[in-house]
């Protein structure tokens, strides 16, 4: 800078005000150029930065969705094995009632086996509720990501319809005609403990309760519906996870 002045002051004293102009001239265009350098090595530092970020937004979505495709597979896995018990104990229904039923059919009959889908979603909520959200680059995966949580929450929605037919509804219905301890296998007590309590149980006027068919029926439908919704979540996180696994190899 002191070189500068010096220049300047020198061609100012000499008279050569045409001269004088073209070197300020140059000079402001020196500065320019340096303060274009300088934002643009800030600029490329920012990206820099920012990618290192949106990549780590990325891997923590993609290991969570990835759980999620686990859950979701043993979730079809189980509402259809569901539905197929339950079609059979509709079919034993609508057919004529047998006087005895085999112990396979007794079991078909009182299934309220139900584990609820607890699926992740603390890394897609926080991409949704922080600045995370503005690191991302791809639109597309903008508009997935933004659209996931909704798809989250009807699907737990559906869980809860589901787990409160079997508790609140198919549960007591099973109970005002099937002894507890008749519905735990034998190998659970003693055999003569399991013989002197067990109270006898009435098969026959549960299949003709109203409650017990009404409510099977229910869990039916519902369960048919979850299972397209599980079906649906699972491409819909399958379409995530691959835009996701494309962006980390970039």
């Amino acid at each position: 800078m002191r070189l500068f002045r010096k220049v300047r002051k020198k061609l100012l004293l000499s008279g050569k005000i045409k001269n004088y102009l073209l070197y300020a001239l140059g000079e402001i265009l020196l500065i320019v150029i340096g303060v274009l350098i300088a934002w643009k090595i800030n600029d490329l530092n920012e990206l820099r930065k920012n990618r290192i970020v949106e990549l780590k937004i990325y891997q923590s979505l993609n290991e969570e969705l990835n759980s999620n495709l686990v859950l979701l597979d043993a979730s079809i896995a189980s509402y259809t094995e569901n539905t197929k018990i339950i079609e059979n104990t509709i079919n034993i229904i609508m057919d004529e009632l047998p006087s005895t039923l085999t112990e396979e059919e007794k079991r078909s009959v009182v299934y309220v086996n139900y584990k609820p889908t607890k699926l992740h979603y603390g890394a897609i909520n926080s991409v949704n509720t922080t600045n995370k959200f503005e690191f991302i680059e791809s639109d597309m995966l903008k508009d997935l990501i933004a659209a996931y949580p909704n798809e989250l929450d009807s699907f737990q929605s559906q869980e809860t319809k589901i787990e409160n037919i079997i508790v609140n509804r198919l549960q007591p219905a099973i109970e005002k005609y099937v002894s507890l301890i008749d519905m735990l296998t034998k190998r659970e007590f003693k055999i003569n403990c399991l013989d002197s309590f067990s109270t006898e149980s009435n098969y026959t006027q549960l299949l003709k309760s109203r409650e017990y068919q009404n409510s099977l029926v229910d869990r039916l439908l519902q369960t048919e519906i979850q299972l397209t919704n599980a079906i649906s979540l699972r491409d819909k996180t399958q379409t995530i996870a691959y835009q996701l696994s494309k962006e980390l190899k970039n």
